[in-house]
This record gives structure tokens, sequence and C-alpha cells, in this order.
């Protein structure tokens, strides 16, 4: 299997931040579902939305991502935060890699994205979104057999090899880093 590391989490949980400092650090290509559907559909996700609505941008982040995950680089994927809500998207995100939650308590992640400007799905009141959003999507992610983050990600890779993974939380950043249950070490 081509290495691959999957960060899956919830908007502002650190994806993209600790994606490519992880692959920096590592080597390897980064893949941004986000990005790579807005760079195959030429448009904003908040335009997509606007223009085709929620499922047209669900079928396009199950699209990227199956291409990220078919990709034989060597990659970290940020995952899209809701790509989680597909059974299909689950089960080809648990078959592609080492699957890390990254997560944080609900009102770090509506600090992280303020306003919700950018994000579609949050509406008129983020952090309350974003509390429901969590409910929803926490035993999906749970589901899936910045600088400091990306260090406890490593350190979890490289304990994979002798023993179980390193779980830990980043009280700077206020993120937990956990491998999803039963990943294959």
């Amino acid at each position: 299997m081509t290495p691959r590391i999957l960060l899956v989490g919830m908007m502002g949980a650190g994806k993209s931040t600790t994606g490519h400092l992880l692959a920096g650090r590592l080597g390897w290509r980064y893949r941004d579902s986000d990005a790579d559907v807005e760079s195959s559909k030429g448009l904003t996700v908040p335009e997509l939305f606007a223009r085709d609505g929620e499922a047209a941008f669900r079928m396009a982040e199950a699209r990227v991502l199956a291409e990220a995950c078919a990709d034989p680089s060597p990659s970290v994927v940020s995952v899209a935060g809701g790509a989680v809500l597909s059974a299909d998207n689950r089960r080809l995100i648990a078959a592609s890699g080492i699957v890390v939650w990254l997560r944080a308590r609900p009102e770090t992640l509506a600090a992280r994205v303020g306003d919700g400007v950018g994000r579609p799905l949050l509406g008129e009141d983020p952090s309350a979104a974003l509390t429901h959003l969590l409910a929803v999507r926490s035993p999906l992610y749970a589901d899936l057999t910045p600088a400091a983050v990306a260090e406890r990600i490593i350190d979890a890779v490289d304990a994979s090899a002798d023993s179980s993974p390193d779980v830990g939380t980043s009280p700077e950043l206020d993120t937990a880093v956990t491998p999803a249950p039963g990943q294959a070490r």
C-alpha cells in the first residue's frame, strides 16, 4: 500500500495547517480535499454550495477523495470535514492509510472559524452550528477504523512500527491527535 496519512476532523480542527507541516516534514505530497474540489470545479466551496447545492459539493468531495486515495505518491490528505457523512467515503478513508482524527472543543473550533465566512454550513450562528455538526459527525469520525500536532503525528507513525500509537493532546493548540480506532499498524 502507498504510504498515506489521512487527517479527519471538523472544520477548524487544524487539518490544513497540520497537513502542510506534516507533508513537508515527511517529504510527501500534500492533498487538501476542499482545495482539490475548488480547483476541479473552478469555484470556491461557498460558490459551489450557492450555485449547485450541498449534494453537488458532496459528490465532488467524494470524487477528489477517491483520486487522492488512488494517488500512487506517498501523501498526507486533509479530508474535508463532511466527507465522513458518506459510508462509502468512510470505508475508503479507513482502507487508504493511517487515519488521524484531529479534535478540538466546540469553543476552540468556533474561535478558529470566526464568523463562518467561507463556511456555508455555519449560517448565522457558527458556534451553535459547530456544536450540532460535531455531535452528528463525532461518531462517524470515530467509526473510521500546527507544528506541535505534526510532531505528535510523526511520533505516532514512528511508534506504530513497534507498538501501539501515541495518543495525546496538545494544550497549546487545544487539539487532540487520535489515530482512528481499529487501524491496522
